[in-house]
């Protein structure tokens, strides 16, 4: 696993891959939408996401996912490519769809990353495949990374954007 997806495994709880994303689901599903209302466009520096952004990010990054676990899954070789996180906020314009209208796609891109890993063998779990950077990771640790993904992000919520309410 490379080094630059501890960090967001690193914020799952000690429980298998299944569980991890289901309770990120519960999460979701439990997410505070009226301090994300109350923030509106508020950002806490020049240049950075607002929570409607934060939360295309979300969808989008779980897409890419998606296509690389089952890029990785079914046993394809090539190298990923990457993504520019930044240049795909710039053209989604989240800031024009509603807080509700993000979430739900957001829930549904989940309950669809979930019903899919179900459908994966132990096998398939452990597979391994290259990303963008060449670097390797198993079909197994994305399920952790999506997870912790979002609770990186939770954390930037709480610590850089509640202050500002």
């Amino acid at each position: 696993m490379p080094e630059y997806f501890d960090r967001y495994i690193n914020l799952t709880d000690d429980v298998t891959y299944m569980e991890a994303l289901e309770i990120s689901l519960k999460e979701l599903e439990n997410a505070p939408i009226n301090k994300w209302k109350a923030l509106g466009d508020k950002v806490y520096a020049p240049g950075k996401w607002t929570v409607k952004d934060i939360l295309q990010h979300y969808i989008d990054t779980e897409r890419v996912f998606t296509y690389r676990m089952t890029a990785f899954a079914r046993k394809d070789q090539q190298k990923m490519l990457g993504f520019d996180e930044d240049l795909y906020a710039q053209n989604a314009f989240a800031n024009r769809r509603t807080i509700e209208d993000l979430l739900e796609e957001l829930i549904l891109v989940r309950k669809g990353y979930i019903a899919m890993y179900k459908s994966f063998t132990p096998e398939m779990l452990q597979l391994v495949g290259k990303g963008y950077n060449g670097a390797e990771y198993s079909v197994l640790a994305m399920g952790f990374m999506v997870a912790g993904h979002q609770r990186w992000h939770f954390k930037v919520l709480e610590e850089r954007y509640y202050p500002l309410l």
